[in-house]
């Protein structure tokens, strides 16, 4: 092969190629696009517009807040929105305290018990609990139709675990070496070198663990009862199973049609995560990369 010969790979596209990408890309972004501008749309809409045009409105000519007045007026959503806001809070920073001191405990070389621990912890993301285990112990423990019940279960996450530990072990060793020769505890280490270190690698994980907090529902339908659900098991209620549109859940006087209510309850249980999300991209694009380069 002579030099003048380039890969395939690198030969500048034929039109044909660049226009199929271009018609690929255009439809993907259409499929996820139109269907969230379509619930949008629909949430605003005025209740005549909603029946006129079947349930679902693409563009609304005459847009209104109605529907979200109505549902943050006191309701069982507004209740529900400020439950999955406080879990998700509490829940991620107390689950980002507990992974990071574990992960640092156990990615230390000659901890005493280390080895077993991490072996326990491994059979646990190995072999799973399953559901009726898991109630019985919170059963057991007291927790039912309790706050913690949705925090404790979610506490420690063996993957963000494991990610969280390998990035502390690909810190230069020099580091804590140095940091030891200045009389510096492993708080003190901890605080002062590792966090600093792996900002990446906390927003990554941060990000995992508000997402799951955010969008649990199905610990809430175990544990508690409905008058203390987050916002995804009365988002669930209400689109799927069609119930729980009435005045109580709504506040007086509400009048909008149910697509429009449904519509603006997915909005507000999509938006918090969407509006996080770009702050966290550049932490999540780079976190991402380097726990998989340095597993």
């Amino acid at each position: 092969m002579s030099a003048s010969v380039r890969p395939g790979w690198m030969e500048k596209p034929k039109p044909v190629t660049q226009s199929a990408k271009a018609v690929a890309l255009v439809t993907v972004v259409a499929l996820v696009c139109v269907p969230f501008l379509v619930v949008v749309s629909t949430s605003l809409a005025s209740q005549r517009e909603v029946v006129a045009n079947g349930g679902w409105v693409l563009w609304p000519q005459h847009p209104t807040l109605r529907a979200y007045h109505d549902i943050l007026q006191g309701g069982i959503v507004t209740h529900a929105l400020g439950v999955s806001l406080g879990v998700t809070l509490v829940g991620t920073l107390l689950s980002l305290l507990c992974t990071v001191t574990l992960a640092y405990a156990l990615a230390r070389p000659r901890v005493a018990g280390g080895r077993p621990v991490l072996l326990l912890i491994l059979f646990t993301f190995l072999f799973p609990p399953g559901m009726i285990p898991s109630f019985l112990l919170v059963k057991n423990l007291g927790l039912l139709n309790s706050y913690s019940s949705l925090i404790l279960p979610l506490l420690v996450n063996v993957f963000n675990l494991i990610v969280l530990r390998g990035f502390f072990q690909g810190i230069p060793e020099e580091l804590y070496e140095a940091a030891r020769l200045d009389g510096a505890g492993d708080l003190r280490v901890l605080w002062s070198i590792v966090l600093p270190l792996s900002k990446a690698a906390l927003a990554v994980v941060g990000l995992f663990y508000a997402v799951s907090y955010w969008n649990s529902w199905f610990y809430a339908s175990l544990y508690l009862n409905s008058d203390h659900w987050p916002l995804q098991q009365v988002l669930r209620t209400y689109v799927v199973a069609g119930t729980g549109l009435t005045d109580t859940t709504l506040g007086d006087g509400a009048v909008n049609a149910p697509q429009t209510i449904q519509m603006a309850v997915v909005v507000l249980a999509t938006v918090p995560i969407l509006l996080a999300y770009p702050f966290l991209q550049k932490y999540f694009t780079k976190g991402v990369l380097t726990g998989a380069i340095k597993s």
